[in-house]
């Protein structure tokens, strides 16, 4: 008997401690005191914000608003920086926001208060109704009847619950009471950037001056103030927990100049570029903050004919006229201003023309370079350079084997003289059997020459080659 009026003591206690009451706090933005956004090259951003709110004792929901509408609601963690600590109970993330159609969907089955003025008049009639559907389009039903469409305004009691005018993560926690400040971090998709390069070549072409910029774009659904945004270049493997993620301080550091572009370090097989100077990023806002700024960087130009390993299985005619040769422009990642990871993205190259002015003359994308490394970029393809190629002979020795002969005449419309790379891919085993110039062999399969021709001027190339596949 004795052990029955226990239990029934100990579910009674926890009926009460059930039906203890819940109190509701918001928080908006205004109560944020630091934001720290880390941004991934793959549409991911880690959030830090840190609120102060005022909680009562007991069991509270904690509304925290203004989060982003992409937030991953698995990866978000709440904790107390200052104060008790928290003893989290449950998590709602409410992204269904509020709109006239969301409203009149929640209120399918509920009675709402039609409004109706009349034509002459404007006498207002009020009726009410019940919403039947709301989805291909309204229904309501009055007293004496059912309609479609809405004859007129609809007057709603309340907003739903678990409809909210902004994203809102809704926290059920047990709390100490008091004001204190809380740390929440998630991971939300719609924040993304990318690098963007200017390269202004000077006039004799021989060194450039390279500005780089991020490009950020913010859809995540919410914007965020003065926040201290960092960069991290590199593939992040997805099914990483968000444990794992890196933690990112937030202390305001004392008051002191500011350097306006990124500072760069080693964050595990990545790079984290830092910028010191907090910055906006609003909603549905792509802005663009500098990067890094090099100048009088030595560069060099490459003009390259490149041929086709098929050319010499068979018997061919003319192989082509008036072929152009690519323009490259070379330079190191070392060096000055330079000589630091440089994240993935477009290098757009302008030259001056005779008046000074700057023009556009190509672009290309760089993959993720490190330090010291060479950036190879193609602008285009000459204008006043151009090559005809011939195979002036071919011999079939065996089924595999054959032998052929090849010229190849270059010319140079320019006031200058220009060298020219030749590169020919060769198929299986081969051997040069005769040339006009000596031919550097780059790797197993490629052979290529460098062949000055005069301002105004022709230099031809001929060659024997003897192939076996």
């Amino acid at each position: 008997m004795q052990k029955r009026l226990l239990g029934v003591g100990l579910f009674l206690a926890a009926a009460v401690q059930a039906a203890e009451p819940v109190r509701d706090v918001a928080s908006g933005a205004a109560d944020r005191e630091a934001v720290a956004v880390t941004v991934y090259n793959d549409d991911l951003a880690l959030v830090k914000e840190r609120r102060r709110v005022d909680l009562p004792a007991g069991l509270t929901r904690l509304s925290l608003r203004e989060v982003a509408a992409q937030m991953r609601p698995e990866t978000a963690l709440l904790r107390a920086v200052s104060g008790q600590p928290l003893s989290l109970v449950e998590q709602n993330f409410d992204f269904d926001l509020l709109t006239p159609q969301k409203l009149l969907e929640k209120y399918v089955g509920r009675d709402v208060t039609v409004i109706r003025s009349h034509p002459t008049t404007g006498e207002e009639r009020r009726e009410t109704a019940t919403v039947l559907a709301a989805g291909q389009g309204t229904v309501l039903r009055f007293n004496d009847r059912i309609e479609t469409g809405v004859p007129g305004r609809l007057a709603f009691d309340s907003v739903p619950a678990n409809l909210r005018e902004r994203p809102t993560l809704s926290v059920l926690l047990e709390a100490a009471g008091g004001k204190q400040a809380v740390e929440l971090s998630y991971l939300t998709g719609g924040l993304s950037w990318k690098a963007d390069y200017v390269a202004n070549l000077s006039t004799d072409g021989k060194t450039l001056d390279l500005n780089g910029w991020v490009t950020l774009t913010n859809r995540s659904g919410a914007g965020f103030d003065n926040a201290i945004l960092q960069l991290v270049a590199g593939t992040v493997n997805r099914v990483r927990q968000p444990e794992q993620q890196r933690a990112y301080a937030m202390a305001a550091a004392a008051p002191r100049a500011k350097s306006t572009e990124a500072t760069e370090e080693a964050l595990m097989d990545y790079h984290l570029y830092s910028f010191e100077r907090p910055t906006s990023i609003a909603d549905n806002q792509t802005k663009q903050l500098a990067l890094l700024s090099a100048g009088a960087v030595p560069a060099s130009r490459e003009y390259l004919l490149a041929g086709n390993d098929w050319y010499y299985r068979d018997r061919y005619a003319q192989i082509g006229q008036k072929l152009k040769p690519a323009v490259f422009l070379e330079f190191e990642n070392k060096g000055g201003q330079l000589g630091k990871p440089l994240p993935a993205g477009i290098v757009r190259v302008y030259a001056r023309d005779s008046k000074g002015a700057a023009q556009f003359v190509g672009e290309d994308r760089i993959a993720h370079t490190a330090k010291n490394e060479k950036l190879k970029l193609r602008l285009g393809e000459a204008f006043d350079i151009t090559a005809e190629r011939k195979q002036t002979s071919y011999r079939k020795i065996a089924d595999n084997v054959s032998e052929s002969a090849w010229r190849i005449e270059l010319r140079n419309a320019k006031d200058e003289a220009v060298t020219v790379k030749v590169q020919e891919p060769l198929p299986g085993d081969w051997e040069m059997v005769q040339e006009s110039q000596k031919h550097s062999k780059e790797s197993a399969r490629i052979a290529s020459w460098n062949v000055t021709i005069p301002a105004g001027g022709t230099t031809v190339l001929e060659y024997g080659v003897r192939v076996k596949w």
